[in-house]
């Protein structure tokens, strides 16, 4: 009978909840990924894009009002919800809403994570939930917040923000946490320039996720506490958070899958070679992030588009893919794709090779082309016998080369311009 209470009690929390999706940033370390969109809006694991992970996490968890906070370069990112995400039953006190930045408090644009929730503080007010649930819009991860807004109740908490563990070496770019033995969050730092380590653990950091875990009427007054302070940068990270915990119960709520115990998968997909990475990670046989999990369904939208086809069968001109992902709408016409992953609708003409790499959807590749541990964004036309990712002085001269070595193609770089701006 206990699991069943504890079952029900995070049900009602978290319909007594409001999520409140950071999707305004332009993500600018993705480089010319982001040029013509917002980072949430960017293609993720072949069919998806960046934004389907909060919202089914939102959704999985029995979530189902939902507010996604728009700015940057919206435009792709409104057309996704809108044809993606309009299940939803208003009458059931069911949404999801698009909140762009339109100067409803403030004669400005979204100055800070803070300012952007403020400037909706109106719409929070109708809504009355109990608890409101702040999330980043570009992370890749599935989690249950239910069981985090269980922790949240029964800690007592003001807010508590969700944490992972990261390595030292790579966690300068994260908010950091100090905490005690019981979770309480004793210091915050963000993106320091010499991380804590973790006590006990002098290779790891304690890293905010970009998950706050608010009471409502604690959140409201802390909001326009903030927006009153002329040198608050109105920011969670920097501002609000520092200045709650030693006034207020702020807890840490460490993420770990629930089954195995084990830290649970989160990335922070903000770079080329990180989005390159975790991409090409989902062509492993037991990948971390189990897209093919019926228990935690990854929702989007659903173009109408036929299966992919492999072919030609001759010696020199034979259509195959090894050890890789293949969308839907794909044709491999007489080529060789290895460890690669293509989203819908690539099309990979005779003799050509694609190793390594993510394809994004709507490219065309020539014949005999050579492409090799690289990102080609969508829309791309690839000229036949382009060689890319062979030479990385050649590449320089015409694509963007990470610092991993990856290469970035988009159409700009390739002369291609499908974005007209007079």
């Amino acid at each position: 009978m206990r699991n069943v209470r504890s079952q029900r009690f995070v049900s009602r929390l978290t319909r007594d909840t409001l999520a409140l999706i950071m999707a305004g940033g332009r993500g600018s370390r993705l480089m010319h990924l982001t040029e013509w969109r917002a980072k949430p809006s960017v293609p993720f694991g072949g069919k998806f894009r960046i934004i389907d992970f909060p919202l089914s996490n939102c959704i999985n968890s029995g979530i189902r009002r939902i507010g996604v906070l728009t700015q940057y370069k919206a435009h792709s990112l409104i057309k996704h919800i809108q044809r993606g995400w309009g299940m939803f039953r208003g009458d059931f006190g069911e949404f999801v809403e698009l909140l762009p930045a339109q100067q409803r408090i403030e004669t400005s644009w979204y100055s800070g994570t803070a300012d952007a929730v403020y400037q909706n503080i109106d719409i929070i007010r109708n809504h009355d939930p109990d608890y409101v649930l702040i999330l980043a819009g570009d992370h890749v991860y599935k989690m249950d917040y239910g069981a985090m807004l269980a922790c949240h109740v029964d800690n007592e908490a003001d807010i508590t923000v969700g944490c992972i563990e990261v390595p030292l070496n790579q966690a300068h770019g994260f908010g950091i946490m100090g905490i005690d033995e019981h979770h309480r969050i004793t210091s915050f730092e963000e993106k320091p320039l010499h991380p804590q380590p973790m006590p006990g653990a002098p290779d790891k950091a304690l890293c905010s996720m970009g998950i706050y875990i608010f009471n409502k009427d604690f959140l409201i007054e802390q909001l326009i506490k903030d927006a009153d302070d002329t040198k608050s940068e109105h920011d969670f990270g920097k501002n609000i958070i520092p200045s709650l915990i030693s006034k207020y119960r702020a807890n840490a709520y460490i993420f770990r899958d629930p089954i195995s115990g084990k830290l649970g998968y989160w990335r922070d997909v903000g770079t080329i070679d990180a989005f390159w990475e975790a991409n090409l990670e989902l062509i492993g046989v037991t990948p971390e992030l189990n897209l093919y999990d019926e228990e935690w369904p990854i929702w989007t939208h659903q173009e109408q588009i036929p299966p992919a086809k492999f072919i030609f069968d001759d010696e020199e001109r034979r259509g195959m893919a090894i050890d890789s992902m293949v969308s839907g709408g794909c044709i491999i016409s007489g080529a060789m794709v290895k460890h690669s992953l293509l989203f819908s609708n690539v099309v990979v003409e005779s003799y050509s090779q694609i190793t390594d790499s993510v394809v994004l959807p709507d490219v065309s590749v020539g014949e005999h082309c050579k492409i090799h541990k690289a990102i080609i964004d969508k829309n791309c036309q690839i000229p036949p016998r382009t060689v890319i990712g062979f030479n990385p002085e050649e590449d320089r001269k015409r694509f963007h080369v990470s610092e991993g070595g990856v290469v970035l193609v988009t159409p700009e770089m390739l002369g291609q311009k499908i974005h007209h701006v007079r």
